[in-house]
């Protein structure tokens, strides 16, 4: 879909292609084009092919360069993404600026909430009449998207925390595993948005003003912080995972036990029956229901034996499980709240 916005009165408004104002600069939106919209964006914008291709791509890094063959300046930046109906519901896509004349055009193979915000009007202060500073502002609604995401990572995966403590399951571990994969796609993305930040920096491809080159310190800021984020909850996501690894161990530890028990008791009747077996008479051999009513009675008190045995065992178990799960729970919110003060702290900080 390709939308063509103008700003009116500091608002961006979309206006249909056939009413566009020549003399006012264009944003040309984009998103989640279909192969003939490629076809159109080439032949209408004069965009390099393989251009087209590496924005396109979803693995493609953040960079910039100048194409001089076809007379515009492209940018690719990552951009956080939620799709909710997918396995992994965070993950990163690029987003393929370019500046040609005076058409913004921005291209993504999918929609993502960046690009809804600037269509919706929600980012203060734009201005089409500057394309730096309409570039950089991308840059800072991506870092922003990425904070909020981490944190509402940061809160699933301590949900599901709390309910693996009370019941370890194969769903659970799926995922804390697909969370960790979107925590490792936010920092690659994020390390690469920090890269081409430096490179904007230092190299001219893009003509920055003085209150440009404040607004891109601010960005990067914001950038190292989320990448700090993403590292913290990285880390933690690993430990979790090997502490729960440990207790699925020792849960098996404790089963195997249980079942080398059980095989050693049904090892005696094996024992016993294999020793009358051999050529041995059995005891009340000549008497008719003797021995009947003796094996019956015998089975009946080891029943009810076992029965208290193991009933008694249960009930003593049962509170001291559950003060085991109220500490675990306990430990694991004191954890939480401490991660959550250095986190502030280091905001703080960067600031």
């Amino acid at each position: 879909m390709i939308t063509y916005w103008q700003q009116e009165d500091g608002k961006l408004v979309e206006i249909p292609e056939n009413k566009l104002n020549s003399s006012k600069n264009t944003w040309v939106d984009a998103r989640s084009v279909t192969r003939d919209e490629i076809v159109e964006l080439q032949d209408k914008f004069n965009i390099d092919p393989e251009n087209m291709l590496d924005i396109l791509d979803s693995d493609e890094l953040s960079r910039i360069e100048r194409n001089d063959d076809y007379g515009y300046t492209m940018m690719i930046l990552r951009l956080p993404v939620f799709s909710p109906g997918d396995d992994i519901s965070y993950f990163c896509t690029p987003l393929g600026i370019i500046l040609s004349g005076s058409f913004f055009i921005t291209i993504c193979w999918t929609d993502c909430e960046v690009l809804k915000d600037f269509a919706a009007n929600r980012i203060k202060e734009l201005s089409l009449n500057d394309f730096p500073a309409f570039a950089i502002r991308f840059f800072s609604r991506a870092d922003t998207t990425f904070l909020r995401y981490l944190k509402e990572l940061n809160r699933r995966s301590t949900s599901i925390q709390n309910e693996m403590l009370l019941s370890v399951q194969n769903h659970e571990l799926i995922q804390l595993l697909n969370i960790q994969k979107s925590l490792v796609y936010f920092t690659t993305s994020l390390k690469s948005n920090q890269m081409l930040l430096e490179k904007l920096r230092k190299t001219r491809i893009l003509k920055l003003d003085e209150e440009d080159q404040d607004w891109l310190d601010d960005v990067e800021i914001d950038n190292r912080q989320a990448m700090d984020m993403a590292d913290t909850y990285n880390n933690i996501m690993e430990g979790m995972n090997n502490a729960f690894a440990s207790v699925l161990s020792n849960n098996l530890n404790i089963v195997m036990k249980t079942m080398t028990g059980w095989n050693l008791v049904l090892m005696m009747p094996s024992i016993v029956t294999s020793y009358f077996g051999i050529n041995v008479p059995l005891p009340w051999a000549a008497s008719k229901w003797v021995g009947a009513v003796a094996v019956l009675g015998l089975c009946i008190l080891t029943s009810i034996m076992a029965y208290f045995y193991f009933m008694r065992r249960r009930l003593t178990s049962l509170p001291e499980a559950r003060k085991k799960v109220s500490l675990k729970q306990r430990r694991a919110a004191l954890r939480q709240k401490r991660s959550l003060k250095r986190m502030e702290k280091l905001a703080e900080e960067s600031r």
